[in-house]
């Protein structure tokens, strides 16, 4: 069998790893280097960089942002100007309704003092025609005179004739 004996570090033979830790940080550093350098050439070859992207990027926002506000702002002066309108037509309306309330109550005054009058008027009328009546009375009972009568007929004559010479004059 074969014995596994330990190597020495003159043997010629490559050394461990963590024996030379200055050399190994070093090749560690240059490989970093080398990939940062490679990532920096290659955004300046393509002109592509995140930085300017996410500069872009809030630019553009703070446009939409800015471009919502003003939308938001017409929009509220729109509505401001619409709720005005509204108040203004609302104010018209009730200012029309309370002329139409005063001019009906008018109306109603009218109407109850017309009223009123003319149930005075029939009251008078009514107490003419029993007036009236109570003159007629005694006159109706008492017999017509013949004066009376006597004009009656010549009144009545004299039309006739009247109506007849009238007539043969056509």
């Amino acid at each position: 069998m074969m014995e596994v004996t330990p190597r020495q570090p003159s043997s010629g033979g490559v050394a461990p790893i963590g024996s030379q830790p200055i050399a190994l940080a070093a090749g560690a550093l240059v490989l970093i280097l080398l990939g940062v350098g490679g990532i920096a050439v290659w955004r300046s070859y393509t002109g592509n960089t995140p930085e300017q992207d996410r500069v872009v990027a809030a630019r553009q926002l703070q446009a939409r942002a800015a471009l919502a506000s003003e939308q938001l702002v017409e929009k509220t002066r729109g509505l401001e100007a619409t709720q005005q309108e509204s108040i203004d037509q609302l104010q018209v309306v009730q200012d029309q309704l309370q002329t139409v309330r005063r001019l009906l109550a008018a109306q109603q005054a009218d109407t109850k003092r017309l009223s009123e009058q003319v149930s005075a008027l029939t009251e008078a009328v009514e107490g003419l025609r029993h007036s009236f009546a109570s003159s007629q009375a005694p006159e109706a009972s008492a017999a017509p005179s013949p004066r009376n009568k006597a004009v009656r007929t010549r009144s009545h004559a004299g039309r006739s004739a009247h109506r007849g010479h009238a007539r043969s004059r056509s």
